[in-house]
């Protein structure tokens, strides 16, 4: 059998398929990211569930593409996990960036982008994946993206800049005061992915002038910095992948239009796209003809 992983910071999504191409099984975990788990993590998380054990013994190839897994020594973190579990199995591991770009492709070259716990983008020629400016992750970078949101009204909500309805639903759904928030970001792992969890908040109150307002200024920054800098970015389409970019989409829309780019498709989960490229290009049902 053949297993395909599609793997951000917060959840990672698994579908395992026949020798003929049908779909087996598919399942999710939390999401894999060798900046911040070891390989021995993701062998203890992944023995340990259920949904993978039931397949495990079965598994002949492994395509696992990953947010983090950007060079050859992060992508060999996610490798080793996967192999001390997978022990008889080829693995194959890629960055997310591949992932977007295989899964949203349809014949012609375009930019590919993921808005979701994080944010990046790439330009896929039909052969050839590449980025222009580098993806810095949510200290520095992840613009537009879910834990950029999340940066924003947990610090506004501690600058007491939230509107006041606002405030008092966040403060009444989280119960958090400034100790345990900055305990949070800087003492324990995973800051960008706890960060990202306050996006779901904006997304209650999408329509609120506030969330529009920042979720705009997100995606300005994200086209100005990361489609812009395409020298084609008018004359391809733009694709998008992940959570943020699908509930906004409106939004999303209209900060293309203003820059004359051309937006394609938004995509809310990639995997589906992913199976059917791999099949369809990648021919990985190949290996089982030799």
């Amino acid at each position: 059998m053949i297993l395909i992983a599609e793997s951000g910071s917060t959840k990672c999504d698994w579908v395992v398929l026949n020798s003929d191409g049908s779909e087996h099984k598919r399942f999710s975990t939390m999401g894999f990211n060798p900046y911040f788990h070891s390989a021995t993590f993701i062998y203890e998380e992944l023995s340990d569930n259920d949904a993978f054990k039931a397949v495990g013994s079965t598994i002949e190839f492994v395509y696992f593409y990953g947010a983090g897994a950007s060079s050859e020594s992060l992508k060999d973190i996610i490798k080793d996990g996967l192999q001390m579990v997978l022990p008889q199995a080829e693995v194959n591991v890629d960055h997310d960036l591949v992932a977007s770009a295989y899964s949203t492709y349809t014949g012609e070259p375009a930019i590919t982008c993921i808005i979701g716990t994080g944010s990046n983008s790439c330009f896929f020629d039909g052969e050839t994946v590449s980025e222009e400016v580098p993806a810095l992750a949510y200290v520095l970078g992840d613009e537009g993206s879910a834990s950029f949101i999340g940066k924003r009204l947990v610090a506004d909500f501690l600058y007491k800049k939230l509107p006041a309805e606002m405030a008092e639903d966040f403060y009444n759904t989280y119960q958090l005061d400034k100790d345990e928030i900055i305990t949070s970001v800087y003492n324990k792992p995973n800051a960008n992915v706890y960060l990202a969890s306050f996006s779901r908040f904006a997304g209650k109150h999408m329509e609120h002038p506030y969330v529009k307002k920042i979720v705009r200024e997100g995606f300005e920054k994200f086209a100005d910095i990361h489609i812009a800098c395409f020298s084609n970015c008018e004359l391809v389409p733009v694709h998008f992948v992940g959570s943020v970019g699908a509930i906004f989409h409106e939004i999303l829309e209209d900060v293309l239009t203003e820059r004359n780019m051309k937006l394609g498709q938004i995509m809310r989960k990639p995997v589906d796209g992913l199976i059917k490229y791999h099949l369809e290009y990648l021919k990985v049902l190949e290996a089982y003809k030799v």
